[in-house]
């Protein structure tokens, strides 16, 4: 678990293709990493990483397919910076808000403002994460806690503070550069309970009317309704268009 305050940046020394089909990613950075034990998670640009290797002032972490197809880390190259943060200790402040590390798409940047000494960012968002947009909610964009300034279907905008501009490498993205997304953990999973009250609902409706049909048809059930029920699932229900 992190929180979205970035610690440092680090530097990709090497990406290198593993005979397995991941990468192996070797980053340099400030950070005292040398002290994480093997097995130790740590956050690369919002992607929640395992310290397979660690020394004075680098470590390395194994990418695996799943995570070069759904993140940006698989467009890294030699020299690239990224954003670190060590996972969050119980006790620790939490200053930004709860991030796990788990990147649900990516987004596009789209616009940049400047707006004094601040810079505005527009971006893209897929449905998965626009869904849990919500004006002056959060999210975490290349593993930075940014609180949404407006929400325009599957666009929002960010503002990032000078401070925000000096420790992160988010005021140098240009436009049309994707970025990870991460969706906030408490409307996500807020979301998934309603549409599984919602889904529970049209089941019993569903259930409910086709009951009465057969009935005003004449015909018995051929199973009792609650097995009926029972065979409904969100997945059906989705698949055709109730949900």
């Amino acid at each position: 678990m992190f929180t979205g305050i970035i610690e440092a940046t680090g530097t990709v020394a090497t990406f290198d293709a593993r005979p397995s089909g991941g990468v192996r990613l070797v980053v340099e950075t400030a950070l005292p990493v040398g002290e994480l034990p093997l097995g130790a998670s740590i956050a690369v640009d919002g992607v929640c990483l395992t310290v397979v290797d660690r020394g004075p002032g680098r470590f390395a972490a194994d990418l695996g397919p799943e995570t070069l197809a759904c993140t940006t880390l698989a467009a890294l190259a030699a020299g690239d910076r990224v954003h670190l943060e060590r996972p969050l200790r119980l006790g620790d402040a939490l200053g930004g808000h709860l991030v796990a590390g788990h990147v649900d798409g990516m987004g596009t940047v789209l616009a940049r403002r400047p707006t004094g000494e601040a810079l505005e960012l527009e971006l893209s968002a897929p449905p998965v994460v626009s869904a849990t947009l919500a004006p002056k909610g959060s999210i975490a964009v290349d593993g930075v806690s940014l609180t949404v300034n407006r929400v325009e279907g599957d666009r929002f905008s960010v503002t990032l503070i000078p401070h925000t501009l000096a420790v992160t490498h988010l005021g140098a993205k240009k436009e049309g550069v994707r970025v990870n997304l991460e969706g906030d953990l408490i409307a996500k999973h807020v979301g998934s309970l309603i549409a599984s009250q919602v889904a529970v609902q049209v089941a019993a409706e569903v259930d409910r009317l086709v009951t009465a049909r057969l009935a005003a048809a004449g015909v018995k059930p051929a199973e009792p309704a609650s097995e009926a029920r029972a065979s409904l699932s969100l997945e059906t229900l989705r698949k055709h268009g109730f949900a």
